[in-house]
């Protein structure tokens, strides 16, 4: 049995006037901007759903050692991620395309880095005036795009009652959950509610994957009910593969050895497949990442890069595309992420 307990968080957002035009989506970062961690108050991953007036967090390392200078920039989306009818003084208090300030350089590590630390609001962008989808950017000095984010800020107006559960198809009751949804709107007066109350069910923090556009199925009294079969349910999956190498310079939890070369590579136990595998318990933090490091006292700027080797033996899927994949990067899929089969070891290697 494949069965895994997933984290959800459901949105609703009030759809506005809709305009034909293509849905946003981020810019991954170049190689040298690493460990990019993305959080508000209450949100640990990579994807920030916050209250509005809470505080949002963004930080990253950038390793050319030159003390680049950066710019964010911040911009409103509809629900479906299009570009927003509002101008920027709507949903804006204060002022974006600014410069990132807050910044530290590296201390006795073998790569050299500085460490950016931008907070909003701030004493340039006051706050933030609406709830909705937004989008974060952040430009180099030569105005050039170097990544983005998605974050989502929200209001309690209705109540929402949300169940994970078994799925009803009894093909795959062991390897599905679908998810179920209440909404009381507690006496508001909403407009077609069946039109305008948009729903997104999100599954660790990976909008790739999450599910829109679910309609409510019937009324019972002030409460829209969602109940469906198949359209709410994910595949469950295993739990993710974990390492821990906050000594760089010992071996830890998952790695083998280490070796020390420019920086320290770190050659983690070989994982077999555990596709057609029973399921076992382990929680874990749903392919995010912790920053942790011994004898320091600011894993900001003290913590050391090391060069992670993974591998994995299946001699199988030689033919196909294999990715390092996790909240750690944003669920990004690109040539950096990919693993190499190596015939001679029957091994996809990274």
């Amino acid at each position: 049995m494949m069965k895994k307990n997933i984290l959800y968080f459901l949105l609703f957002i009030f759809s506005p006037t809709l305009i034909q035009a293509q849905a946003t989506e981020e810019v991954n970062p170049p190689d040298f901007i690493k460990t990019i961690t993305f959080k508000s108050n209450t949100t640990e991953g990579q994807l920030p759903i916050l209250n509005l007036g809470e505080t949002l967090e963004l930080e990253f390392d950038a390793l050319t050692a030159n003390e680049e200078d950066f710019y964010y920039i911040i911009e409103h989306f509809n629900y479906d991620w299009t570009p927003s009818a509002l101008v920027k003084s709507e949903y804006l208090k204060g002022l974006d395309n600014q410069r990132i300030l807050t910044y530290e350089n590296s201390f006795n590590t073998y790569q050299i880095y500085s460490h950016y630390n931008l907070q909003i609001p701030n004493t340039q962008t006051l706050a933030l005036l609406k709830s909705g989808n937004y989008m974060i950017s952040i430009y180099d000095d030569y105005d050039e795009l170097m990544f983005s984010r998605k974050f989502m800020v929200y209001e309690d107006f209705l109540n929402v009652g949300v169940s994970v559960k078994r799925s009803r198809d009894v093909q795959v009751i062991a390897e599905k959950q679908s998810v179920d949804i209440v909404i009381s709107t507690n006496g508001t007066n909403l407009n077609n509610p069946l039109d305008n109350i948009k729903t997104l069910i999100i599954q660790n923090n990976n909008l790739n994957t999450s599910i829109s556009g679910l309609k409510p199925q019937y009324t019972l009294g002030n409460e829209l009910i969602y109940r469906y079969d198949t359209e709410s349910s994910f595949w469950a999956g295993n739990e993710y593969w974990f390492f821990e190498n906050k000594d760089v310079r010992s071996a830890n939890v998952g790695v083998q050895f280490i070796q020390l070369k420019d920086l320290y590579n770190n050659y983690l136990y070989t994982n077999i497949s555990r596709k057609n595998l029973p399921y076992t318990y382990n929680p874990d933090i749903n392919g995010n990442f912790l920053i942790t490091a011994i004898d320091t006292d600011n894993v900001d700027v003290e913590a050391d890069y090391t060069m992670i080797h993974f591998s994995l033996s299946h001699d199988e899927i030689k033919t196909k595309d294999v990715h390092i994949y996790g909240n750690f990067n944003a669920y990004a899929i690109d040539p950096l992420t990919k693993m190499e089969y190596i015939s001679a070891m029957k091994t996809l290697c990274y």
